[in-house]
């Protein structure tokens, strides 16, 4: 489960009658007396789903007019891309736009295949994409990245087929309401919200440099403002309250993404769109974007000494070996 920037409400269907035991105890009890034929009755139903679609309408709207949009109309045509979590909500949106625009694109999605219900869920997506957005150089590759031996087998697959990445899209995560411990031993929404983007930018780091200018992208969040960063914990399986470690994570996605950006300098969905494409920021690195614009991060968000001690202790949980690829 993970929260998003943007959420959708459909609202629609019918009220089916069915005869079941909990229905029929309802009926009974609790609506007895109850003339649900009666017109005023009918008339103030009317006006609470009335009332409440004009809410949710105004909502939408108010979204739809604050968000920042990417206007810029760059074409991404020999360019390739990937984007993970790209199966729903801000990753999938984010994939598409780039797909439009001429990218290759990578879908780097954990499930390819619902078993017997989908037998080739992996070729749905892609066609979805293709007849969307009429680019049929859309791939689809499983990675977990909960899972370090699962983020090993996608990168080394990345490096042997792709000749070139320019852009590598951090969006997959998660929010788990209850504590979970990978098979690596590493809290789980921890895990795939930074230590698995941690592990893959550095086993993807050698072919993004060989494509530059290239562009890393991490999806964070102004969740993390209600956070903060234990060093001392940075892998809180004993935690005892897991939807925090949510927001945690995305305040660690920060600190991750400016220490990356110090040590490249030294070495020489719409927000998702415009850090993807935008000529503007051309150059610019290690900043936070919201709304299509620089965000302000607050001071202790800017603490590369934290930063530098996150990158360090994650080094160690992500079990990096000697001759993995060096930021």
């Amino acid at each position: 489960m993970k929260p998003q920037h943007e959420s959708y409400l459909s609202v629609g269907g019918m009220i089916e009658m069915n005869t079941n035991p909990v229905t029929s105890f309802i009926r009974m009890n609790l609506l007895a007396g109850i003339d649900l034929h009666c017109p005023l009755l009918q008339a103030a139903i009317a006006l609470l789903v009335i009332g409440f679609l004009t809410v949710i309408s105004l909502l939408k709207f108010y979204a739809y007019i604050t968000c920042g949009r990417c206007n810029s109309d760059r074409k991404m045509k020999g360019k390739t891309v990937i984007v993970t979590g790209a199966t729903g909500g801000i990753g999938k949106e984010t994939a598409k736009d780039l797909a439009a625009r001429g990218a290759r694109v990578i879908l780097a999605c954990r499930n390819t295949d619902y078993g017997n219900q989908i037998k080739d869920y992996g070729n749905q997506i892609k066609d979805e994409f293709v007849k969307e957005t009429q680019n049929e150089n859309i791939v689809v590759k499983k990675l977990d990245l909960s899972s370090q031996k699962s983020i090993r087998e996608f990168a080394k697959d990345i490096n042997q087929t792709e000749s070139r990445l320019d852009v590598l899209i951090h969006n997959a995560g998660t929010a788990e309401l209850r504590s979970k411990t990978t098979e690596d031993g590493l809290e789980l929404t921890m895990a795939t919200n930074h230590f698995g983007p941690f592990l893959l930018t550095h086993l993807l780091i050698d072919l993004l440099k060989r494509s530059a200018p290239s562009r890393i992208v991490v999806v964070a969040s102004a969740l993390y403002r209600f956070a903060s960063v234990n060093l001392n914990k940075l892998n809180p399986v004993d935690s005892f309250c897991p939807g925090y470690i949510y927001y945690v994570s995305k305040y660690v996605n920060i600190y991750f993404t400016e220490e990356l950006a110090r040590r490249l300098e030294e070495q020489g969905c719409q927000t998702s769109v415009y850090a993807a494409v935008s000529e503007e920021i051309e150059g610019v690195t290690g900043k936070y974007f919201i709304d299509c614009k620089e965000g302000t991060l607050s001071n202790a968000a800017r603490d590369m000494a934290k930063a530098k001690k996150v990158w360090e202790v994650s080094e160690k949980l992500v079990n990096l070996q000697p001759d993995d690829p060096k930021i």
